[in-house]
C-alpha cells in the first residue's frame, strides 16, 4: 500500500527543483547554469530531474511560467483593490520600484530570458511574449478606464519605460532610476491630448 508521504514526495521534489533552479537562473543567468549545478543544489538525482523535466528547456519554461504566475498574483492584488485607475497605475508603478530596490534584483526575468533565447520560435520566447502581452493588457485596461478612450499607445509607453527602468536598475543608481521612472509615469498621467483645430496632429498639454 502506498503511503501519503510516498504519493506526495514526487511533487515535493519537483517543487524543490523548480524553486532551486528559479533562484539560480535569476541570479546567474539561464545559460550559465547547467543541470549538474541544479541537481546538486536541489539535492536530487539526475533521474529525478528528468522524471519531472525531460529537458533543461522544459525547466526553463516552467521557471518562466512560475514567475509569470507570481507576478500576475501581485499585480492582480493591486488591480482588485477597486481604486481609481490613476491610483492603480501609480500603485503598479510603485510595485515596479519595489522590485528594482530589492537587494537581489537582477533585472526583469523575462527580458533576461529573451536576451539569452533570441529565437522567435523557441518556447522560451513564447513564454516571454505571453507574459508581456498580459502585462500590456493590464496597463491598457487601466489607462482606458482612466481616459475613457483607446490607450494601446499609452500602455506601450508604460511598458517601455518600465523595461528601461528594469534594465537601468542593474547598471546605475537605483534610487535615481526609480525617481526617473516615477517621473515618467506622472508625465503619462498628467498629460492628455487636446483638440487640434489645424488637423495636423494632437499636441499635448498638462492637465490642471
Amino acid at each position: 500500500m502506498t503511503s501519503e508521504t510516498e504519493v506526495r514526495r514526487p511533487s515535493e521534489a519537483r517543487d524543490r527543483l523548480l524553486r532551486t533552479a528559479s533562484a539560480i537562473f535569476y541570479a546567474k543567468g539561464i545559460n550559465a547554469v547547467g543541470v549538474e549545478e541544479i541537481v546538486s543544489q536541489a539535492r536530487i538525482t539526475r533521474a529525478t530531474f528528468y522524471r519531472h523535466f525531460p529537458s533543461k528547456d522544459d525547466l526553463i519554461v516552467a521557471y518562466l511560467r512560475a514567475t509569470d504566475e507570481h507576478i500576475r498574483a501581485q499585480v492582480g492584488a493591486i488591480t482588485e483593490r477597486g481604486h481609481a485607475a490613476e491610483d492603480t497605475i501609480r500603485a503598479i508603478a510603485g510595485w515596479v520600484v519595489d522590485q528594482i530596490k530589492r537587494s537581489d534584483f537582477r533585472g526583469c526575468a523575462f527580458l533576461n530570458a529573451a536576451a539569452e533565447y533570441p529565437d522567435a520560435d523557441s518556447r522560451v520566447q513564447h513564454a516571454v511574449l505571453e507574459h508581456r502581452a498580459w502585462f500590456h493588457h493590464v496597463m491598457q485596461n487601466e489607462l482606458e478606464r482612466l481616459r475613457q478612450e483607446p490607450s494601446e499607445a499609452g500602455a506601450q509607453f508604460f511598458v517601455m519605460i518600465r523595461d528601461g527602468a528594469m534594465a537601468a536598475g542593474c547598471l546605475a543608481n537605483r534610487d535615481a532610476v526609480c525617481e526617473a521612472f516615477m517621473r515618467g509615469v506622472e508625465a503619462m498621467l498628467t498629460y492628455r491630448p487636446i483638440a487640434d483645430p489645424t488637423g495636423e496632429g494632437p499636441p499635448t498639454e498638462p492637465r490642471t
